[in-house]
């Protein structure tokens, strides 16, 4: 029988589906992420590894397990992973692709709607010294009607915030490798540009692209100085896609008017400066953190470790290994 370990607690959904099936499975009880060693430790007899993008799989630890058939990585991005060497070794990589689309349009949206209505600063001033009563020109913010959304990456999550951004009038602009087909432009009524227009005309910039080499730093001190300076920035995708020094520095030099961060380029360390600036909203990459998308995303990685043990087809392999 396969020896299950998972480097990380799962929803009960998922623990819960493996019982069923009658899997020996162990569980990381600490607190924090796991360390390297702890890691290596409990990976050494394993045949299948649960682990979520904060489980770094690099080299040593895959050399560590012999008997590993399968890393079902708990996330829709699987950066966290050395595929390559996984696919050499014949091992399966998998992802939960897909059900995490809603909550992290959701929460994209809510990034949007707060920083441009300054909801989080405002929660800031009444948890402290209050305000003095209503005025004229206190607070102000900006209404999301008529402003031009600039989404780069046109995937499952981009296109899922397409359509709920023009409930509010929002123009939808877009970028990506290869522009959709007329028919979902039309449905989703977005417009492809190229990437420097889109950065040039975008009141609300947003970020949707996998990391790769290509898409590293895609933002730099170059392109914020292209930005609109009353444009806000918001990155609930990769953190490394953002210089975060050339971030930081933009706000300070206002060339751009504000930020909304989920992910961040050293996770889960954050640019010091950034957490000191009321314009910038910084949440702890919960993208995906609802219970109905987590539920489903332990389901997948439960169901996938079965079907090792059964012989069965798994879904979702991202490293180009065929079943075999």
């Amino acid at each position: 029988m396969s020896k299950i370990y998972l480097s990380a607690k799962l929803p009960e959904l998922g623990t819960k589906l493996l019982k069923k099936e009658a899997l020996k499975y162990k569980v990381y009880e600490g607190s924090g992420v796991i360390s390297k060693k702890e890691l290596i430790k409990n990976v050494a007899d394993c045949d299948v590894l649960i682990c979520p993008l904060s489980t770094q799989v690099d080299r040593e630890v895959i050399d560590a397990a012999p008997k590993l058939k399968l890393i079902a990585n708990f996330g829709a991005g699987f950066n966290n992973i050395d595929t390559a060497y996984a696919k050499e070794r014949k091992i399966y990589v998998t992802n939960t692709p897909v059900v995490s689309t809603n909550a992290t349009a959701e929460l994209t949206a809510g990034l949007i709607i707060g920083l441009s209505r300054r909801i989080v600063e405002g929660d800031r001033l009444m948890h402290g010294k209050g305000f003095d009563g209503w005025a004229p020109l206190f607070f102000l913010g900006h209404e999301l009607k008529d402003k031009t959304l600039g989404i780069i990456g046109m995937g499952q999550i981009g296109q899922a915030l397409a359509q709920m951004m023009r409930a509010f009038g929002m123009k939808i602009i877009y970028n990506q490798r290869h522009p959709l087909t007329p028919e979902l432009e039309e449905k989703l009524q977005a417009t492809y540009y190229s990437q420097e227009e889109v950065i040039q005309q975008a009141d609300i910039l947003t970020l949707h692209a996998p990391l790769s080499e290509a898409t590293h730093h895609l933002l730099t001190s170059e392109r914020f100085k292209q930005m609109k300076d009353s444009a806000f920035l918001i990155n609930a995708s990769r953190g490394p896609l953002i210089d975060e020094e050339a971030l930081l520095q933009a706000l300070k030099d206002k060339e751009i008017a504000g930020a909304a961060l989920d992910v961040y380029e050293f996770e889960p360390s954050v640019t010091d400066g950034l957490k000191a600036l009321a314009n910038v909203i910084l949440t702890p990459h919960i993208g995906n953190a609802s219970v109905e998308a987590r539920d489903q995303m332990a389901e997948i990685v439960a169901k996938n470790a079965i079907a090792i043990e059964k012989h069965e087809p798994i879904k979702h392999i991202v490293n180009g290994l065929d079943w075999a």
